[in-house]
């Protein structure tokens, strides 16, 4: 289950991109994307983590504080067999990591979600879906914002879909912020209210075409609108995102 707080923030952003990376959303291989990647923003960065050392300490260290205040009881572990495939994202001001949200894409060992929720997501997967989870959210309220939360939301999307191929994405709230994936991003309610056993607190499955998003944030990314209601128009713009895409596609084909 995820809990997330944030604010606003002017956007700008730079890209270190390889040049001749094919722009092509492949198939999912399962590669480990190369921890050096990064996208700069206005006084903050994206990064992924790696499944080791000091970030990923630093990470946990987030995770457990922003779950913990919120009364919650932070996750454990990360990446074990039978487990998703996962990519953890953080969001840091110089070496302060202030965000975090990973995506897990199943591998036919299943979802985290499953656990709850496997009945609800069989339903994806029966007409041929394939489906990927976001967990692990915690944003720092002193630090994030509603931009930053859009990027590393984006960034999580870029990777799942145009990397790998998804076409569902889970993702268990809290059921008191349901209104807000709803309104923001487009998820809707997919399963009954439960406890979630990794947090102790109950939960509610939240379904996302990952199409739907993939058609907002061409639409709305990088607007100048001012519509709150929607995480979409702080995404990159179409532009942006295929350069971030390049890059990624670029590291792995090294």
């Amino acid at each position: 289950m995820n809990s997330v707080a944030s604010s606003h923030e002017a956007r700008q952003q730079s890209v270190r991109s390889p040049s001749g990376a094919a722009h092509a959303r492949r198939g999912f291989r399962g590669e480990i994307l190369h921890h050096d990647f990064a996208l700069r923003r206005n006084g903050y960065h994206l990064r992924i983590v790696p499944p080791h050392g000091p970030l990923r300490a630093d990470v946990d260290r987030l995770i457990h504080r922003m779950y913990s205040w919120r009364g919650l009881t932070p996750y454990q572990g990360h990446d074990s067999p039978g487990q998703p495939i996962q990519t953890t994202l953080v969001a840091c001001r110089g070496d302060r990591p202030f965000g975090t949200l990973t995506v897990g894409m199943d591998l036919g060992k299943g979802l985290l979600a499953d656990t709850l929720y496997r009945t609800e997501i069989d339903s994806a997967r029966s007409r041929g879906g394939q489906v990927c989870e976001v967990t692990r959210l915690a944003m720092d309220p002193e630090h994030s914002t509603p931009e930053t939360l859009a990027a590393i939301f984006h960034l999580g999307f870029i990777i799942a879909r145009l990397m790998h191929g998804m076409t569902d994405s889970y993702i268990e709230v809290h059921p008191r912020h349901t209104s807000y994936y709803r309104r923001t991003l487009g998820y809707r309610v997919a399963g009954p209210h439960l406890t979630c056993p990794r947090v102790g607190a109950p939960a509610v499955l939240m379904h996302l075409p990952l199409s739907h998003a993939e058609t907002q944030a061409l639409r709305y990314g990088g607007s100048t609108r001012t519509n709150s209601r929607n995480l979409y128009q702080l995404f990159l713009s179409p532009t942006e995102q295929r350069a971030v895409l390049n890059s990624l596609q670029g590291r792995n084909e090294r």
